[in-house]
């Protein structure tokens, strides 16, 4: 028998955005630009899933020696807001195939479908615009790291996005990301499940550290799972 879930917390950046990691490229771009040497790889280990000044400050403490780390983190997020901006304003913004039917199949069983993300409010409403999805059509709302006190890993993006779709019970939620942090959010949230997808900026062994429920290869791996 399948779970009773009533509704699913989406990241959207390497989850349902395929937007080819072009967040974490900037973030490593910005650091850089201040004079270090960061890798990707170091800045997807330390920083994805997270809100972004937070993940420049997490990369910064883990892969330098600076002491004064607010100030520089201050200079590269300021950077970033502008870069990323004009990354997203030319980069051609898809979907991972079958999301958007996914997300109609989900809503046509009676289950909520909500994103959520590290991103501020701005970045990801002009992500929904590039993608034509509509809160109320496509999906049934979208919580972004403003719009709670604290972002991941704690769960309060998860239990506003329960609140806004009148969601009572966390053991009918099921969280899932593409960063061991996601998986971390949901457990925090105390979600019934928590699922890590392969298609975004952590592998395997990473998302793996965090202990999901199930790691998917595609959120199209959901339906034998849900529906």
């Amino acid at each position: 028998m399948k779970q009773a879930i009533e509704l699913v917390v989406f990241d959207m950046a390497g989850t349902t955005v395929d937007e080819d990691n072009v967040v974490y490229k900037t973030v490593q771009q910005v650091i850089n630009d201040e004079g270090f040497n960061v890798t990707l790889e170091e800045v997807l280990k330390y920083g994805a899933g997270k809100e972004k000044h937070q993940a420049i400050s997490d990369v910064l403490r883990a892969c330098t020696q600076l002491t004064d780390i607010n100030l520089i983190a201050d200079i590269a997020f300021s950077k970033f807001k502008i870069a990323l901006n004009i990354a997203y304003e030319t980069l051609e913004i898809k979907t991972f195939e079958g999301t958007e039917q996914l997300f109609k199949d989900l809503r046509d069983s009676d289950i909520k479908v909500v994103l959520n993300t590290g991103y501020d409010s701005k970045m990801a409403h002009l992500l929904l615009d590039k993608l034509g999805w509509i809160v109320g059509e496509t999906i049934d709302g979208l919580v972004t790291a403003d719009d709670v006190e604290n972002g991941r890993p704690e769960g309060d993006m998860i239990i506003l996005a329960m609140k806004n779709t009148g969601v009572v019970d966390t053991q009918k939620v099921l969280k899932v990301g593409d960063s061991a942090i996601d998986i971390e959010e949901g457990k925090n949230a105390n979600c019934g499940i928590t699922a890590g997808v392969l298609t975004g900026a952590q592998n395997r062994t990473q998302i793996q550290e965090a202990n999901p429920t199930y790691i998917l290869e595609s959120l199209n791996e959901l339906r034998a799972i849900l529906l």
